[in-house]
């Protein structure tokens, strides 16, 4: 495995910003969108349950309809590619054996040998729903990949764009998602940043490290 220098991986970080203009005639290369995709694919979250689908979008007819529920932000059809981040909804049994059906493809056994495992995780979720916070909980891992995704493009020297301005619903609505257990969460548009994109040379605004950093 390669292993990046603390320089280098300060120096991606820092030039990554939330691009507001993309180039459209710059498009990423196949094989560095392929190991994007993974990086959603390789994404971590709790119990590793996955409660997700990541939507990829390059139909020119659909990105339109998207900008119009993304308040006409242009990046949703400049932007070499589009990432629609959808959570999975009220995750319950199925989806764990479902989950322990796989764990023991990839990793031997049956799937019995993780009853214990999948018990857990069952009773947590059940907790989750009684507590009305279970796809709250479950969104919370969308955005660990979310977050995952723009630190792999910076490092491939891909510029994005988060974005939650957006009407969930109607993207819901158009991706054909509606009635069905994934809804949008929110967007991440990626490519290449124009050469006019003010944005880009703006110095970062955070707070210095002793204001958000805490050590006991």
């Amino acid at each position: 495995m390669t292993t990046l220098t603390e320089t280098q991986l300060l120096s991606a970080l820092n030039w990554r910003y939330a691009t507001k203009k993309f180039d459209p005639a710059k498009k990423i290369p196949a094989a560095t969108w392929t190991a994007l995709e993974q990086s959603l694919i390789l994404a971590p979250s709790s119990f590793g349950l996955q409660p997700w689908k990541f939507i990829v979008v390059d139909d020119p007819a659909v990105r339109q309809k998207l900008m119009a529920a993304s308040w006409g932000q242009t990046q949703i059809v400049d932007a070499a590619r589009m990432v629609v981040f959808t959570l999975q909804k009220d995750l319950g049994e199925a989806d764990v054996t479902h989950f322990i059906n796989r764990t023991a493809e990839v990793r031997g056994g049956t799937a019995e040998s993780h009853g214990g495992y999948k018990n857990i995780m069952v009773q947590s979720l059940a907790g989750a729903k009684a507590g009305g916070t279970l796809d709250v909980w479950q969104s919370r891992q969308v955005y660990i990949a979310l977050g995952q995704f723009m630190a792999a493009a910076a490092l491939l020297g891909v510029d994005t764009c988060p974005m939650e301005g957006i009407a969930p619903a109607q993207y819901d609505e158009i991706l054909g998602l509606t009635g069905t257990r994934y809804t949008t969460l929110c967007v991440c548009t990626a490519g290449y940043r124009a050469a006019d994109d003010k944005y880009a040379v703006a110095p970062k605004v955070r707070f210095p490290a002793a204001e958000v950093i805490r050590h006991v």
